[in-house]
């Protein structure tokens, strides 16, 4: 790849409302390349009767402020020259236009300069730029318990790692290391180990942002670590009703509820959170009107006869806040599930392959051990998608706005129908 660039210094001139002509003027660097600009300040003022705009460097015997000497400011000049060259160089053999902040990064990494931190953001110890940006970016974003629990964990992993630890352990050596000890000392698998890479990655982009450091290896550092797709565990429409026709036993009546709350969430697409927060007042005529906890999303839910039937069930019953259904804590629900759907006997075998580093894991697991409160979003998608209803409206009842993210379900219908369609060889 050939990235085609123009390195241009120029006088910066400045607007007065007197006359100030007489004053020095800054050096900047101007980088031009694929519709990119990158202004740069060279620290260097010059009178602008000593500038050679021609040559675009600093007249003989000229001096600037400060007392620096034409050949000096010349040299650093060059130098810069070079130096951005070869950051435009390194960007050509990994086949990718940079950014105009990495390719910054990259030019004052390699000229060793370092842009002062503003008074305001005068924190540079890691651990206190880490709260700082869960408590500003958790505020600004909203974010739920769940995540901020990931940031928790990922805290935790690096204080094992390394401890007292820098911005300036986070090379690609360190990064590397930090990689190496979630796989052996952590023991975690290679998917999981790309997503704490990924949240480190979040703060350290923060961080630089905001000029808690000038590290930027971790914007290039892409780990190859073998990886599998994740696996869809969904149960078929004949499994729920399999499970609506299991007679729970009268000492496991507690069941009864989680396996109401569960198949409407086959049959509606609402996440745990959702079910939890749904109330008598969103319930309408012929659908469900939802504003979704994760992504703040109004939903409009069309309601089929099953779903409405289990409305209809507890409309007399009342719950605390109103509450539509009796749903109870994500974790328990878990628990039940996986307890009911043992009882029903969804004993399937699955089989789940992981890696960690290069090692491959194979397990096999009963279906009913990997059945919890998101299987029942999950049903919801890929039967409805079996059933031939559009992606389009799908979406529009689950939230999705990215077509990517609804792919893995639409090969799980495919083959849905596909398997369906080879029934029909039976009755030849």
């Amino acid at each position: 790849m050939n990235i085609r660039r123009n390195i241009q210094f120029a006088l910066k001139r400045r607007t007065y409302k007197g006359n100030k002509l007489s004053e020095k003027l800054p050096i900047r660097m101007r980088v031009s390349y694929n519709c990119q600009r990158i202004d740069i300040m060279m620290g260097y003022f010059v009178n602008e009767c000593d500038w050679d705009p021609a040559l675009q460097r600093v007249k003989k015997n000229a001096v600037g402020k400060h007392g620096a000497k034409a050949n000096t400011i010349n040299a650093d000049l060059n130098k810069a020259a070079y130096e951005m060259d070869e950051v435009f160089k390194e960007f050509e053999l990994l086949d990718r236009y940079p950014k105009p902040d990495e390719a910054e990064d990259a030019f004052n990494r390699r000229m060793a300069r370092r842009t002062p931190k503003p008074t305001s953001k005068a924190v540079t110890r890691f651990w206190e730029a880490f709260n700082t940006f869960k408590a500003e970016e958790s505020a600004k974003n909203s974010w739920q318990y769940s995540t901020v629990q990931k940031f928790n964990a990922l805290a935790e992993h690096i204080k094992r790692w390394k401890e007292p630890v820098r911005f300036e352990d986070f090379t690609e050596r360190g990064l590397t290391s930090f990689i190496t000890f979630l796989l052996t000392n952590e023991g975690l698998s290679n998917d999981t180990t790309l997503k704490q890479l990924a949240y480190l990655k979040w703060f350290l982009r923060w961080a630089r942002n905001f000029r808690y450091h000038d590290m930027a290896d971790f914007e290039y550092f892409r780990p190859k670590l073998a990886n599998t797709k994740k696996k869809i565990i969904f149960l078929t429409i004949e499994e729920i009703k399999k499970l609506l026709a299991y007679e729970i036993p009268e000492s496991k009546a507690y069941l009864q509820r989680t396996r109401d709350v569960f198949v409407f969430c086959c049959f509606t697409g609402l996440r745990h959170s959702d079910v939890y927060n749904l109330r008598r007042s969103d319930v309408k005529e012929d659908h469900i009107e939802v504003t979704t906890v994760k992504t703040a999303d109004t939903l409009s839910i069309d309601l089929n006869d099953v779903a409405r039937g289990i409305l209809d069930k507890y409309k007399d019953t009342p719950f605390p806040g109103n509450k539509a259904l009796p749903v109870i804590s994500n974790q328990k629900m878990n628990d039940y599930l996986k307890e009911l759907c043992e009882l029903a006997g969804f004993d399937e075998e699955i089989h789940i392959t992981t890696y960690q580093g290069a090692e491959r894991i194979d397990t096999v697991y009963p279906k009913y051990a990997l059945i919890g409160t998101h299987q029942g979003r999950k049903s919801f998608i890929c039967n409805a998608l079996a059933a031939g209803i559009p992606v389009n409206v799908v979406m529009k009842w689950t939230g999705h706005s990215d077509y990517k993210a609804m792919k893995p379900y639409i090969d799980v219908a495919d083959s849905i129908r596909a398997r369906e369609m080879n029934k029909m060889n039976n009755l030849l």
